[in-house]
């Protein structure tokens, strides 16, 4: 009796692990320490609506920091006044790309520095690196609450240089990490009169985010063209496709050169270094996939498309769902 008590235990133990699909019924939700806490799907929404009221009388700073060419190392502060604008160098004739971090992190990520030097390779821009304080909670769910308010004040600023600077939209991007594609997602949907031309969102986080619900989080919608560079899917990133194009290097769950990998972070940050690559060098070549389970099992044939990853062009030619192989280490793009 005690033995089959011990294995009936056995098997409700693994019927309740096999019922844990992250993104679906719940979420592995990351925790200061690297560990993961599971937290089933009703009880994480019902939090996270409880608290959505009370989050907007939280502080929630946001600063923004302006590079050109003639201030590439030395930032300028800027706010969404004429006095601060003006006082600044930014130009409305040249391009403007907003970068924005994740989690745990802040303006110094290489999510700002790394893509900021890429694009400065094609000439003088208007890099713009958002800096949010609340992505620095210990608590995860807290920097969760914070992204569409962020959100907001970013489109705020593109909407002011828009009337007052002369800011395009048509050459104007955003791009985020992790949560930080959530938060250009919220920044797209709170332009007014328009349009951002293109959002990147790199990895675009996994926990807490539904991908039933495109209207809490990023969307292929939320800009004139949307692109996802998926690399740790299932895990802090999303598995289905985001982006009107959306990119899966390495099938887009893991990558290699990661090693074991377990808490997914290596896998995670290669979405930014892969842009950073791709905007510098354009060499990720590309196969065009049926559909993303066939971008994830690497079936997608051994022709390559004419769409590179991360290319500027996409805007205009690219929709659906891309395999990318990669190199496990620099260059990791497979070239030209």
């Amino acid at each position: 009796m005690k033995l089959f008590l011990a294995l009936a235990f056995c098997v409700l133990a693994a019927s309740a692990v096999e019922h844990k699909i992250n993104g679906e019924n719940g979420w592995y939700v990351p925790q200061a320490d690297g560990t993961f806490e599971w937290v089933d799907k009703d009880m994480a929404e019902a939090y996270l609506a409880a608290h959505a009221e009370r989050e907007r009388s939280l502080l929630n700073p946001v600063t923004f920091y302006l590079y050109t060419k003639s201030n590439m190392h030395s930032p300028q502060e800027i706010k969404a006044t004429k006095s601060s604008i003006s006082a600044s160098n930014f130009n409305p004739n040249n391009p403007t790309r907003f970068t924005i971090h994740g989690w745990t992190s802040s303006a110094d990520d290489y999510v700002n520095y790394g893509i900021r030097d890429a694009w400065f390779s094609h000439g003088d821009m208007n890099m713009i690196t958002v800096d949010w304080g609340r992505a620095r909670s210990v608590d995860y769910a807290s920097s969760v609450l914070a992204v569409p308010g962020v959100g907001e004040q970013v489109a705020d600023l593109i909407n002011f240089l828009r009337t007052n600077n002369g800011l395009s939209l048509d050459n104007t991007m955003i791009i985020g990490h992790s949560l930080g594609a959530h938060v250009s997602g919220f920044a797209g949907k709170n332009v007014k009169n328009g349009q951002v031309h293109t959002i990147i969102g790199l990895d675009p986080a996994l926990p807490l985010y539904s991908y039933d619900s495109p209207n809490k989080r990023l969307s292929s919608t939320d800009a004139y063209y949307v692109e996802s560079i998926q690399t740790n899917g299932g895990t802090l990133g999303f598995l289905k496709p985001i982006g009107k194009g959306a990119f899966y290097p390495n099938g887009g769950k893991s990558q290699p050169g990661c090693g074991v990998d377990l808490t997914g972070s290596c896998a995670h940050s290669r979405s930014v270094i892969y842009y950073a690559e791709a905007v510098n060098q354009d060499n990720f070549p590309t196969m065009r996939c049926g559909d993303y389970e066939a971008a994830v099992s690497k079936n997608c044939g051994s022709t390559y498309s004419s769409v590179k990853m991360g290319a500027v062009t996409n805007a205009y030619m690219v929709s659906g769902d891309y395999y990318v192989p990669v190199n496990s280490q620099y260059p990791y793009g497979y070239g030209n």
